[in-house]
């Protein structure tokens, strides 16, 4: 591992920008996909299925990037609860990263749908046909689905509170743009 720098590489920044964007727009489509009977339904899954594939893959990349360039240091000056908290939430969002669309694979697997990307990528089945099986993955895929939508929630206030109260820099190591704090202001 490399020494981490007081901010993230400019590839993690991206990457977790990028990230982002795809993964609200992957939980309000999941919202939208769950109710609608509409025509625009088979497209919304299609963008769905395609978007938790690649996010995935990115999630992937994202790990190995921070196993091997680190991550910045939090301010000394934070309690250790908050900074138990942020290290907490943090192993939970990559966990969701991971877990969900895996979820979402099996519960389509086990339901012998096929799982077929834009540009007609197909990944075969890796599970059996089974309900039960199809109704533990989609009942885990929904609520767990909610339960990562209120953690990024939370990490996003977590990184506005940084930002706009503390201004302790934690924000800027994330931030594409240079962000001014109590560091740089010479406060």
């Amino acid at each position: 591992m490399i020494k981490a720098s007081h901010r993230f590489t400019l590839v993690q920044r991206l990457l977790h920008w990028l990230m982002a964007a795809c993964i609200l727009a992957m939980l309000f489509i999941g919202a939208g996909m769950v109710s609608t009977v509409a025509p625009e339904y088979l497209p919304l899954i299609l963008i769905h299925k395609t978007l938790g594939v690649t996010l995935l893959g990115l999630v992937l990349i994202r790990l190995a990037l921070r196993l091997y360039y680190g991550v910045p240091s939090l301010p000394d000056d934070l309690p250790r609860a908050v900074k138990l908290g942020a290290r907490s939430s943090h192993l939970l969002l990559y966990g969701f990263m991971i877990v969900m669309p895996l979820l979402g694979l099996g519960m389509l697997w086990t339901a012998s749908y096929p799982v077929v990307l834009y540009g007609g990528i197909q990944i075969p089945a890796l599970l059996p046909q089974s309900d039960h099986a199809h109704t533990l993955f989609w009942n885990a895929h929904v609520y767990l689905g909610f339960a990562f939508f209120a953690l990024v929630l939370l990490h996003l206030a977590a990184g506005l509170f940084h930002a706009w109260v503390r201004r302790d820099g934690v924000f800027g190591t994330m931030s594409l743009a240079r962000v001014r704090d109590r560091t740089t202001d010479g406060e």
